[in-house]
């Protein structure tokens, strides 16, 4: 009525200008415009290890933000993704794999995984179609949801259709299970048919990040990852797991990034074998970490790799406060 109003004072008064018409039409364009709703959320992932939670993080956010490797416990912290577009925004986050804790580190990892229940409004409960279905079933059951669940069965191009046809009826009766999705994140997923499984659950509200952020979490952050993938790659079952990886200095310069980090690891054993003879898998390792960070942040750098021996430091509070595992 009032913009009628309007029109029909303006239509009798020449005197009215014609910009501040313009102006009141635009006025009138921009609260129609934050007025359309915006679905938002915490969509958190949860899962046994090596079920391909940073594998569909990264597929969904279609950038490299989790680290992966073949070798189970890669996700030692809760990593962020924030994927917006003009209708939701949804704040993913990949978890550490669901275990038993066997020390202090392992503790950190699984307070993550509390964290992230208390503030989902949607659970991705991820699983192997090879997996054992009892545990999972077991595992998922003991999270006590109290938001909505899609059970995403993964890794179905190593299945039968009969087998994964199993595996949906398995978790389709299940108390806990809204939905079930099938997909094979390694080999590529439909983005849009998955998120529009997702939105389904989602509330409407603001957007909790400013639209061009992907994560919370600072890039050197990101940096030490990469390092510590490289880690994975590189040897053998025991030091990737005994070792962590600390940015101590992320500088801008004009042409580059220089980046200084330390490995930690617990024996002076592994602090040779990472060195190797003549220094030459510490050589290895930084090239190919180097090559890695460059990928991600499309900018040079130049890295300087030290290694250091923290007896026990996956036991030691201190420690991982100090490394950042609070």
């Amino acid at each position: 009525m009032r913009l009628l109003h309007f029109l029909f004072i303006a239509g009798t008064n020449p005197a009215i200008e014609f910009d501040y018409l313009l102006n009141f039409f635009a006025i009138g364009l921009w609260l129609a415009a934050i007025s359309v709703s915006m679905k938002v959320g915490f969509v958190n992932i949860f899962g046994k290890p090596n079920a391909g939670k940073s594998t569909l993080l990264n597929a969904l956010m279609e950038e490299k933000l989790a680290i992966v490797s073949s070798k189970v416990q890669t996700t030692r912290h809760r990593i962020k993704g924030i994927l917006t577009e003009k209708d939701y925004q949804i704040v993913f986050s990949d978890t550490p794999g669901i275990i038993e804790p066997k020390y202090k580190l392992h503790e950190k990892m699984m307070d993550a995984v509390k964290n992230s229940l208390e503030d989902a409004d949607v659970a991705l409960l991820i699983v192997d179609v090879n997996e054992n279905l009892e545990e999972c079933d077991t595992i998922f059951g003991s999270l006590k949801l109290k938001v909505p669940a899609i059970v995403v069965i993964n890794k179905i191009d190593r299945a039968s259709q009969e087998k994964i046809k199993s595996v949906v009826d398995f978790f389709a009766g299940r108390p806990y299970c809204k939905k079930t999705v099938t997909i094979s994140a390694s080999s590529g997923i439909n983005k849009k048919k998955f998120l529009k499984e997702i939105l389904e659950f989602l509330p409407e509200g603001e957007p909790f990040f400013d639209t061009d952020e992907i994560s919370d979490l600072q890039t050197r952050f990101f940096a030490a990852e990469l390092i510590r993938e490289k880690i994975f790659e590189l040897f053998g079952d025991e030091i990737p797991y005994q070792a962590t990886v600390i940015v101590n200095e992320f500088k801008e310069k004009t042409t580059l990034i220089k980046i200084a980090a330390d490995i930690i690891v617990q024996r002076e054993t592994q602090k040779a074998i990472i060195l190797g003879e003549g220094g030459k898998m510490i050589k290895r390792l930084g090239t190919e970490s180097r090559k890695s960070i460059e990928d991600f942040l499309q900018q040079k750098i130049f890295l300087e790799l030290f290694v250091k021996v923290r007896d026990k430091w996956r036991d030691n509070e201190n420690w991982l406060k100090e490394y950042g595992y609070h």
